[in-house]
C-alpha cells in the first residue's frame, strides 16, 4: 500500500487540540490502493458529494447492487448508475452548473470539467458494514444514450481512507428505477410533516463538507432518531446530533472546523425517497453540546439554507436488518424533557453508600448520604417523586477505545444514571440520607450490587430533579379533582414508594394496579409493609412462574396485606371498570411494551407517563 499522507490540516489540527487527542499518523492513504479498490466494488452504496455554483456542498447516494463501482485505471473508479436527473443536487452540480468554458456539458450529456471539479465519495456496504472514505476530482461523466436515468463517471480518487463499521444499520437492498417527485424545496423554511417524520424515524445519514482544498464524505447512523430537530419554524430550521466518537478525530469534523458549510442527504429507505439538506453547521463541544443535548460530550449543529424533499429520487430501496450493537440509546433534546439534570453547581457534592438490602434477585434497596468537605455548603434538596443523577464514571471507566466488540455499549456509556429516589425526604434516621430501589440491569447496577459495602464508596451527584406533571396529588383538589389511578410495571412502582404514603394520608382515593414477575413478588411485601394503606388499594397482576412453595407463600403474604392478586397479565377491561370519562387522572410507569399498549387503551382519558429516558 502506497506511504500515508503525513499531513493534517489546519482544522484537523484544530481538532485535535479542542479534544486534547494525542499526537498520531494521518491513517488516510493517496490515491486509491487495490484493496480499497476492491472493497468498492464489493459494495452496494457510493455517497457523493460536491459543490454547487454558489459553493455549497450537497450529498446523494447512488448505486444499489454490487459491482455498479469499479477500478477502471490506476487510481480511477468508474461508477455506473441509475439517477434522479430532476431533482439530485448532486447530479445538478455536477452536469448544469458546469460550463462550456471549464469543460463542462456541451449538450450531448457528456462532462469533463476542466482541471477536474472537486469531489468526495463514501462507498458502503450495507449488509456487512464495510465502508471506505474517498476524495478526488470529477474527471468525465456522461448520460447514457437511450437510458433516460443512467448515468457513468470517471472519478480520479486522490485520497482513500477504510473505516470501521460502528453505527452502520443493516440493511437489505434492491435497486430500482427512480420517479422523482418533488414534495417541498427551496430556500431555507419549515420543513413538511413528511420532512420531519424522516427524520424522527432516520438511523442513518451522509454527510459532505469541505476545507477549500479537498472535500470529505461520511455516514452517521445511530438509533432511530438519533437527530434531533432543535427548530422548524418560519425564522428557519436547526438541527443536532450527537458525535458518539469522543475523542476520536474525523476529517469532516476539522473540515467544519474551517469552513461550517455542509450538505447532508437522509434516505427514506422504504419509499426510495431523500431529503437533501445543506447549510452551516457549529461544533458543539463539553457544557455547549451538553446544554442542548444532555450527556453529549461533542455534537454538531445544523442550520439550515436550503432543503429539497423528493419522492422516489433515489436508484435502490431497503428493508431494516440488524442495528448496530454500538448504538447508544436515543439522545434527547433539553427542551423535549424536564431537566435530566438539576445542576448542583458544587463537583465536590458525593454520595456514599451506607447501605444495600436485597429484596429480590434482582431488585435492591440502596441508601446514600450526602456527604462534602466543606461543612459550610448547603446539600442539595430533593421532593417527594424526584430523581436523583449520578456519576459513576470514576469507578467505571476504563478510558477512551475506538472498538470493543465484546461490549459495543462501554463505547459510548459515560456511566451517568438517573434513579427514582424511593424514600420521602427526611424520612430516614440519618439527616441528608436517601434510598432508591434499582433492578439489576447493566454495568452500573451490577456494581452496586457487587461492591464490598465495608468498602466506602463515594460517587458523584450531579443533582435532583423531577417532572411536576407526573407528582400525583396530594389533594382532590390539588389533582383537579380526578381520582388518581397509577399503573406500574415492575420497579415502575418507584415514584409512587416516596409519595404513597402522603397521599394515603390525606386521604385521596388512589387506586394501583401493578403488574409484578414471580420472582420479583418479594417486592410487594417490602413496599405493603412500608406504605401501610396501599394494599387494600391494589390489584396485583402477578405473571410468570407462579408454582412452588415459596411463591405461594408471598401470594398469600401479599393477600393477608390486602391486595386483591390476580395470577395473569393485565387486559384492558382491567382498566375499564374504571373509565368514567373526565374522573380519572391515570399515572403510567412501566416497560415500552406495556405503555404503548396503556396508551391504546387509554386513548380518550386523562393520561401522563413516565419514560425514564434520560
Amino acid at each position: 500500500m502506497p506511504s500515508l499522507v503525513s499531513t493534517w490540516h489546519p482544522g484537523e489540527l484544530a481538532m485535535h487540540r479542542e479534544l486534547r487527542n494525542p499526537r498520531f499518523e494521518n491513517p488516510t492513504s493517496p490515491g486509491c490502493p487495490t484493496p480499497y479498490a476492491m472493497r468498492v466494488m464489493h459494495s452496494q452504496l457510493v455517497a457523493l458529494g460536491t459543490l454547487d455554483d454558489e459553493g455549497r456542498p450537497w450529498t446523494t447516494v447512488w448505486g444499489g447492487e454490487r459491482g455498479f463501482a469499479r477500478p477502471i485505471a490506476e487510481g480511477v473508479l468508474g461508477l455506473k448508475s441509475a439517477v434522479d436527473k430532476v431533482y439530485d443536487p448532486v447530479y445538478k452540480a455536477f452536469w448544469d452548473s458546469s460550463t462550456d468554458k471549464s469543460g463542462g456539458d456541451d449538450g450531448d450529456g457528456i462532462v469533463s470539467p476542466e482541471g477536474g471539479k472537486m469531489m468526495s465519495a463514501l462507498s458502503i456496504d450495507l449488509e456487512t458494514r464495510d465502508r471506505v472514505k474517498l476524495a478526488g476530482r470529477l474527471i468525465a461523466g456522461a448520460d447514457i444514450p437511450g437510458l433516460e436515468s443512467e448515468v457513468q463517471l470517471a472519478f480520479h480518487v486522490e485520497e482513500s481512507l477504510g473505516n470501521c463499521p460502528k453505527y452502520i444499520n443493516k440493511k437489505t437492498l434492491q435497486t430500482v428505477v427512480p420517479q422523482p417527485e418533488l414534495v417541498a424545496g427551496g430556500p431555507s423554511g419549515m420543513l413538511p410533516p413528511e420532512a420531519v417524520a424522516l427524520i424522527e424515524q432516520a438511523d442513518m445519514f451522509f454527510l459532505s463538507s469541505t476545507n477549500g482544498v479537498t472535500m470529505d464524505t461520511n455516514h452517521r447512523g445511530g438509533p432511530r432518531g438519533f437527530i434531533r430537530l432543535l427548530k422548524n419554524d418560519e425564522d428557519g430550521v436547526e438541527l443536532v446530533y450527537p458525535e458518539y466518537s469522543g475523542n476520536r478525530l474525523y476529517q469532516s469534523l476539522g473540515n467544519l472546523k474551517v469552513n461550517p458549510l455542509i450538505g447532508i442527504v437522509i434516505p427514506d429507505y422504504t419509499t426510495s425517497g431523500a431529503l437533501y439538506l445543506t447549510g452551516r453547521s457549529t461544533i458543539l463541544l463539553g457544557k455547549q453540546a451538553s446544554d442542548v443535548l444532555p450527556r453529549s460530550n461533542m455534537a454538531v449543529k445544523i442550520t439550515l439554507s436550503a432543503s429539497r424533499l423528493v419522492k422516489a429520487s433515489l436508484p435502490f430501496r431497503g428493508t431494516p436488518d440488524e442495528p448496530s450493537p454500538y448504538n447508544p440509546p436515543v439522545r434527547y433534546l433539553l427542551s423535549e424533557r424536564a431537566p435530566a439534570l438539576a445542576p448542583t453547581d458544587r463537583p465536590d457534592i458525593n454520595a456514599t453508600l451506607v447501605a444495600r438490602d436485597i429484596i429480590t434477585p434482582t431488585i435492591a434497596v440502596f441508601t446514600f448520604k450526602l456527604e462534602t468537605p466543606d461543612p459550610g455548603t448547603v446539600l442539595p434538596q430533593w421532593k417527594a417523586g424526584h430523581h436523583v443523577t449520578l456519576n459513576f464514571e470514576t469507578e467505571l471507566s476504563h478510558g477512551y477505545a475506538h472498538m470493543n466488540d465484546a461490549d459495543p455499549q462501554s463505547l459510548n456509556d459515560d456511566y451517568v444514571r438517573t434513579f427514582t429516589v424511593s424514600s420521602p425526604p427526611g424520612s430516614l434516621p440519618a439527616k441528608d440520607t436517601f434510598q432508591i430501589t434499582a433492578r439489576l440491569h447493566g454495568p452500573v447496577t451490577r456494581f452496586l450490587w457487587r461492591h464490598n459495602t465495608r468498602v466506602p464508596l463515594d460517587v458523584q451527584v450531579l443533582g435532583f430533579s423531577g417532572k411536576d406533571a407526573f407528582a400525583l396529588p396530594s389533594s382532590l383538589s390539588a389533582g383537579e379533582g380526578k381520582e388518581p389511578v397509577y399503573v406500574a410495571g415492575g420497579v415502575g412502582i418507584t415514584p409512587l414508594l416516596a409519595q404513597g404514603k402522603g397521599i394515603i394520608d390525606a386521604g385521596v382515593p388512589l387506586r394501583l394496579f401493578w403488574t409484578l414477575r414471580g420472582e420479583d413478588l418479594a417486592l410487594a411485601v417490602h413496599v405493603f409493609d412500608r406504605i401501610p394503606g396501599l394494599a387494600e388499594r391494589t390489584t396485583l397482576f402477578a405473571t410468570g412462574v407462579l408454582a412452588g412453595e415459596d411463591t405461594q407463600r408471598l401470594l398469600e403474604k401479599i393477600r393477608e396485606r390486602g391486595a386483591d392478586v390476580v395470577a395473569r397479565r393485565m387486559r384492558g377491561d382491567d382498566l375499564g371498570e374504571l373509565s368514567q370519562r373526565g374522573q380519572k387522572k391515570f399515572y403510567l410507569c412501566t416497560g415500552p411494551g406495556l405503555l404503548m399498549t396503556l396508551r391504546e387503551w387509554l386513548e380518550d382519558e386523562d393520561v401522563v407517563w413516565e419514560d425514564f429516558g434520560y
